[in-house]
């Protein structure tokens, strides 16, 4: 059979990935400060687009701006509610936005998988996530301190180290934000500064020296050591300023000694921090708030800090003008239509966050009255049924979202967990189970330390069905020692 050319003309549906849905799903799995620069960077490339000033037009009313069609433009993202006028005016008004947008990811077609989709990526192909200064620490920690109160102040301690490994905080400030005893701050910071490598948690230069000649043996460091000691000790300032001969006469000791402590010296670490990874303590702006009202919990957005746009006067008058020549007049439109769209994305990944926060919140309402032990299991699929959009899109709404509770500050997947068949209360959710293991262990006899399967057994009587190897995983996850590791720490 001979191959030839034909044309065929085909008719069929299909969802297109279009630029702007593209920037819509880049905009919903931001976090708030990347979407701060995100906000940031289209102001810059978009004329048409400014920033509202804090203040500006309160107590009057804006007229309306309007696309070169006469249709109105929206002003700001996150303002009020618009009035009946502008829903009528407004250019999307003939558009299904929520039809556009909430359902997008589940009706894109999947040709195959994309780091883009976390769900659809290969397991193997997952990067793996790098030790930070925290982890290494704590696990040092927990190896060698048994006390859960110690052991609380000393991961605080390790937390507000910086990436250098230098804690920029003093005992009693420490004291005054855990309400504990100045000593009990005192001894956490000692802890922390035995752990390795030597100088982790040394308050300054000097200290963060003493700390790692203190660990030097005599026999490697020699006759320098001690001099070295005393130099740093006693002549700190000389030696910051290389003033050496000031340093000679301080000490009463010769040009060759000095030149061999010096020496040691500089082989010395002067970020013993860096050796253990990055520092992955970063600050956190929540994303929605959840406070306690007479009616229950309110879900509030919180945008305060975002800056506010709106379309320019300036141009759109420019747009409205006839004699403008094609060549402007295509280039504004261009960028009228990029605009509206960025406007629209902003305020459509507001109300999805919104909307997923509150069935959030619907879902776990018990766990925000009672606390962590009435943390109800809860997968994406709930979530998704509830509000009516695809479980990826909600997974892409959690992601890098954090929620601001009267218990605390929470990721979104915080909330998010697989279920443990319990004999009395039915599913329950599997942070609540660590937390009981992480109490069992606490509360065990040093000299006889609880197995996993003793565990096990003992959450067996409390109606909690768990198996020794999932005791295991928990236990492992919470950081805690086996049983024969912490019989040996105790010896």
């Amino acid at each position: 059979m001979a191959l030839e050319q034909k044309l065929h003309l085909k008719l069929a549906q299909r969802l297109v990935m279009t630029p702007t849905l593209q920037q819509a799903i880049k905009l919903l799995q931001l976090s708030r400060l990347e979407l701060e620069q995100a906000i940031a960077q289209e102001l810059q490339s978009n004329p048409l687009l400014e920033q509202l000033d804090d203040g500006a037009g309160e107590g009057e009313t804006a007229p309306a701006a309007t696309a070169p069609d006469g249709s109105s433009v929206p002003e700001s993202v996150g303002s009020q509610e618009p009035t009946e006028a502008a829903r009528e005016n407004d250019p999307f008004a003939d558009v299904d936005v929520d039809a556009l947008f909430g359902n997008y990811l589940h009706d894109t077609p999947r040709t195959a998988a994309t780091w883009e989709d976390e769900e659809e990526a290969p397991l193997e192909n997952s990067p793996e996530r790098e030790a930070s200064l925290f982890d290494a620490l704590c696990t040092q920690l927990r190896l060698q301190v048994e006390d859960p109160a110690v052991v609380a102040v000393a991961e605080f301690v390790i937390g507000n180290l910086d990436a250098g490994g230098y804690l920029r905080m003093s005992e009693e400030e420490i004291a005054a934000q855990l309400g504990v005893s100045p000593e009990l701050a005192g001894a956490a910071v000692r802890i922390v500064q035995s752990l390795e490598p030597a100088g982790i948690g040394a308050r300054s230069l000097q200290e963060c020296l003493a700390l790692q000649l203190a660990r030097i043996a005599p026999e490697t460091g020699g006759p320098a050591l001690p001099v070295a000691v005393r130099i740093v000790e006693g002549a700190f300032d000389e030696l910051l300023h290389q003033r050496w001969e000031r340093l000679e006469q301080v000490l009463g000791i010769g040009h060759d000694e000095v030149r061999s402590a010096v020496e040691l010296i500089r082989h010395l670490d002067l970020r013993p921090g860096a050796q253990l990874g990055p520092v992955d303590n970063s600050s956190v702006e929540p994303d929605v708030m959840v406070t306690r009202t007479d009616d229950g919990w309110r879900v509030t957005l919180a945008d305060d800090g975002l800056p506010r746009l709106r379309v320019s006067q300036q141009y759109l008058r420019m747009l409205r003008n006839k004699e403008a020549d094609q060549a402007t007049s295509g280039f504004l439109r261009e960028r009228m239509r990029a605009a509206l769209w960025f406007l629209r994305s902003v305020e459509q990944r507001h109300g999805t966050i919104l909307k997923v926060a509150e069935a959030i919140v619907r879902r776990q309402g018990e766990f925000l009255d009672n606390g962590l032990p009435h943390l109800r299991p809860l997968v994406l699929r709930d979530i998704a049924d509830d509000i009516g959009m695809h479980e990826s899109t909600v997974s892409r709404v959690v992601a890098n979202k954090y929620m601001a509770t009267p218990r605390g500050v929470f990721p979104m997947k915080f909330f998010f967990h697989s279920a443990i068949s319990h004999a009395v209360d039915g599913d329950i959710s599997s942070v609540a189970v660590k937390e009981r293991i992480r109490h069992l262990v606490a509360d065990e006899d040093p000299l006889r330390p609880l197995s996993d399967a003793r565990i096990a057994r003992q959450l067996n009587r409390l109606g909690i069905r768990i198996a020794r190897r999932t005791v295991a995983k928990y236990r492992e996850e919470l950081g805690m020692p086996s049983s024969e590791q912490r019989r040996r720490t105790l010896r």
